[in-house]
């Protein structure tokens, strides 16, 4: 959430900003009610000045006239301070609630665009390897080598499930075990997170969790949600705490399913473990001072790169565009793989790029939400900032592997550094 007085200030930036980011809230609203608030807050202050000279009054000594005169106003006066403090409570949830819709401001070099054919490649990683051969995609290899069943998941939990088994098992858990191995030589903390959370953490970290356009799953009189992403849990970690600034910056790397409605996802690229309603994924998670975020955020997108540079995956980088953003993100990189699989009208031999991790600086736009800040050298607490990105979204990195590695008699060869995590070399059809 964007400070109140930062709004009123830059009205006419933060208008532009929403613009931008073609979402709908409205900064107007918010000045309005933020003057309204303040009117009603020095009514209220005014009124309760006049009850406390009222109250001391009556310490002194009085006729009777004067004694039920005193009385009388002291009647009126908490009537109206009871109106007003309604009236102020009222408002002030309403200025939060206009206040909430406001996007964090994008970075000034963000390009500015609505959707990703907007983003701004900036970096490739890696050669685009011909394979020789016509690729098949994940889901035909996965099927041929028995190692993922879609048709099993469709029948017991519906589409956009999948069941991994055989080598596929070993596959993700050597997928995790190899990215947490990184992230903790880098001074990442590793958690396993809870798969749920209330609503007002999701509310906090910037995620809806109730309506047709969320892509959450409510659970039914509960008050909570099945978690889209560790992000989720590990923002609301901290959640109405102070840390001590010397304890920054604080690095956490989250594994845990990731649940998401995915609802109105469709077509060529969402297809088998692209876009599906449950995967397992290793998120990172910084807390840290605000000076500190910009640099952070080239830290996490660097154990991005190395990740997947490491696992021999061709990638490039992208600067992603306004409209792409998200709320709570300042600035955003995607990494977007080389999936040979892929059909497109620009690549129809097979072969497109596809999102496989994300970093986003958040700047102080969750901390406000959740009202975690630090203390200050000047003894003041002040908001801090907070980033994610992804280390390992696993289901994305297997549709990247099996396709970038897979061999003309249809077996997948493992990337090097995955060898000695799985314990095995490549996967083949059973004879």
């Amino acid at each position: 959430m964007l400070d109140y007085r930062f709004i009123i200030d830059n009205l006419d930036a933060v208008k532009r900003n929403i613009a931008d980011r073609y979402m709908k809230a409205d900064a107007d609203a918010v000045a309005a009610l933020f003057a309204e608030r303040n009117g009603l807050l020095g009514a209220l202050q005014d009124l309760q000045q006049r009850r406390n000279v009222n109250a001391q009054a009556m310490k002194g000594k009085l006729d009777e006239e004067k004694r039920v005169s005193l009385v009388e106003e002291g009647k009126r006066l908490k009537g109206e301070i009871a109106a007003a403090e309604a009236a102020l409570s009222e408002t002030e949830a309403a200025l939060e609630r206009e206040a909430r819709r406001i996007p964090n401001m994008a970075h000034p070099d963000a390009p500015r665009g609505k959707e990703d054919k907007h983003n701004l490649e900036v970096k490739r990683v890696g050669e685009v390897r011909p394979l020789g051969f016509a690729p098949k995609d994940h889901v035909q290899l996965g099927q041929d080598l028995d190692i993922i069943d879609f048709d099993s998941a469709t029948k017991v939990s519906g589409v956009k499930f999948y069941y991994l088994k055989n080598e596929g098992v070993f596959l993700e858990l050597g997928l995790v075990r190899y990215a947490l191995d990184i992230l903790k030589a880098k001074g990442f903390t590793p958690f396993i997170t809870p798969d749920i959370a209330k609503e007002e953490i999701l509310e906090g970290i910037g995620f809806n969790p109730r309506g047709a356009e969320s892509n959450v799953y409510a659970l039914e009189g509960e008050g909570a949600c099945l978690v889209g992403t560790a992000e989720i849990t590990l923002g609301g970690y901290y959640s109405g705490a102070i840390i001590a600034r010397d304890r920054l910056p604080l690095r956490m790397a989250g594994l845990s399913h990731c649940f998401r409605r995915e609802a109105g996802a469709a077509g060529q690229f969402s297809k088998g473990l692209y876009r599906v309603h449950q995967f397992t994924k290793l998120e990172m998670f910084v807390y840290c001072l605000p000076e500190d975020s910009g640099a952070m955020h080239e830290e996490l997108r660097s154990i991005e790169e190395e990740i997947f540079a490491g696992l021999e995956i061709p990638f490039r980088v992208v600067d992603t565009c306004t409209g792409d953003l998200g709320a709570p993100a300042y600035r955003k990189w995607d990494l977007e793989a080389w999936m040979p699989g892929r059909a497109s009208p620009s690549s129809p031999n097979g072969g497109e790029w596809g999102e496989v991790t994300s970093t986003s600086n958040c700047t102080d736009y969750q901390a406000r939400r959740l009202n975690i800040k630090y203390k200050d050298d000047d003894g003041k607490n002040k908001f801090l900032h907070m980033l994610n990105g992804t280390a390992i979204a696993v289901s994305r990195a297997i549709v990247a592997i099996l396709e970038n590695f897979q061999q003309e008699d249809g077996s997948v060869r493992l990337p090097r550094a995955l060898v000695p995590y799985c314990g095995f070399e490549a996967i083949r059809k059973e004879k």
